[in-house]
């Protein structure tokens, strides 16, 4: 899709994102690995109670997600920025829905322009967990 046809406000619903508890270890101990994430034991000494899931992970879960939606197509050019900020632990088997909606459109050059796009993502309990702002440069329609 061209930026010149993306609306302001547009909403994107995406499928849901289960997190494996074996997924979620194996990404912990390469990218992550510290006790709350990688270690039973130590997790259930803490206010958790069990092992959460790592924050990139959850956010890289619901993108994954988002992703399979190819609302850009060709015309994406690349990713610009991802702000990302958690508000709840995510747990093995937790299922995130998530929903993106186009929250800005700037006008970059004749070219392309920068599409400004928000996720929130809740666990089963729709609890928000987190939220990330993600912004792509889009082709125009010459």
């Amino acid at each position: 899709m061209y930026f010149n046809d993306i609306k302001l406000g547009t909403e994107i619903e995406i499928s849901p994102a289960t997190i494996d508890k074996e997924r979620m270890i194996d990404f912990a101990v390469k990218y992550d690995n510290i006790p709350i994430h990688t270690d039973e034991e130590y997790a259930k000494s803490t206010h958790f109670g069990k092992l959460i899931a790592p924050g990139v992970m959850s956010f890289m879960s619901v993108w994954a997600k988002y992703l399979e939606v190819d609302l850009f197509g060709e015309e994406l050019l690349a990713g610009k920025s991802t702000k990302i900020e958690w508000f709840k632990p995510v747990f093995a088997d937790d299922v995130l829905t998530s929903k993106a909606v186009v929250t800005a459109l700037t006008d970059r050059n004749e070219k392309n322009g920068i599409v400004e796009l928000t996720i929130n993502a809740f666990n089963q309990k729709d609890e928000k967990v987190l939220s990330a702002v993600v912004e792509a440069v889009v082709k125009k329609r010459r």
